[in-house]
């Protein structure tokens, strides 16, 4: 095990950085991502349907809460779904301004294709860690993120809570 940096020359190494190895870490997961998923959706897209898939009938700054992407972001990957077809978004009448989503039967069948690439791409990307290692370091990333959710600039929202910063 790697011992926490102790010195001021050990924290100009950039590997001694959490930061620097996450953004290593969701390089490495994105190039598996393609590997296994193909390059049908993005790796957004693919959160922001998924949890569309669990969740109809949301409006879009719930559903980007819930995928902890931005709202304009968010916005913009629902717009790039429905023109692919996978998603539809209808204007909610007591509140014109917001769009409930569904998920077409398209996008329900791309969803339902992409499972087994899903259940690769984890096999892969945990791969080098053993099967004890690989449940403490999501328990450990999980916690990781949970306990710093409100430091992102798109937190995490439960579905009931209100949507990004």
């Amino acid at each position: 095990m790697e011992k926490a940096p102790d010195d001021q020359s050990s924290m100009l190494d950039l590997y001694q950085h959490p930061g620097h190895l996450l953004r290593r870490a969701q390089q490495i997961s994105v190039s598996l991502f393609y590997d296994e998923m193909g390059s049908e959706l993005t790796p957004v897209q693919y959160a922001m349907l998924s949890r569309l898939a669990e969740h109809p009938g949301i409006d879009q700054v719930s559903l980007a809460g819930l995928a902890a992407i931005d709202t304009s972001t968010g916005a913009t990957v629902c717009a790039r779904l429905e023109e692919k077809g996978l998603l539809e978004r209808k204007v909610i009448p007591h509140n014109r301004r917001q769009r409930a989503l569904t998920i077409t039967a398209a996008g329900r069948q791309l969803l339902d294709g992409l499972v087994p690439g899903a259940q690769r791409l984890r096999q892969r990307l945990l791969a080098p860690l053993s099967g004890e290692e690989q449940a403490q370091f999501m328990g450990l990333l999980a916690k990781l993120v949970e306990e710093n959710n409100e430091q992102s600039r798109a937190p995490l929202a439960m579905p009931g809570e209100s949507g990004g910063k």
